[in-house]
């Protein structure tokens, strides 16, 4: 009975609270890849309601929108990489799952070796949660 309860752990909330940041920040990075998507039809509908107006844009201005999504994208993507290491410094094992509460019941949270895409270099640990 005492092993089903050790995600209750209370030394382990640092290591679910770097869980639940690397998530939000994931989902983050989601919305951010279906607007990047979605950016040709941004900007025709922006034409489109521009078009019945009779002005020019002022001096010197530019659509940054493209530009913003592409910087948010980037800050998403530093985001999970930094929560990727934290969470690999506080994970106890590697290659085996740790159980966490994430507020849904045990969760589990684990890194596991990958080979490197290019062939070349060394493997490294991707981490993984199941919830």
């Amino acid at each position: 009975m005492a092993s089903n309860l050790d995600y209750l752990d209370p030394a382990l909330l640092p290591l679910e609270a770097k869980v639940e940041a690397f998530l939000a920040a994931k989902e983050d990075l989601r919305k951010l890849t279906v607007a990047e998507r979605n950016e040709p039809t941004h900007d025709a509908n922006v034409a489109a309601s521009a078009a019945g107006f009779d002005q020019r844009p002022p001096t010197g201005s530019f659509d940054q929108h493209a530009d913003e999504l592409a910087l948010q994208h980037q800050d998403a993507q530093d985001a999970i990489d930094r929560l990727q290491q934290d969470i690999l410094a506080l994970l106890p094992t590697r290659d085996e799952w740790v159980k966490v509460n994430l507020g849904y019941g045990p969760s589990r949270v684990g890194a596991w070796r990958v080979p490197n895409p290019n062939g070349s270099g060394a493997d490294y640990y991707e981490v993984r949660v199941v919830m």
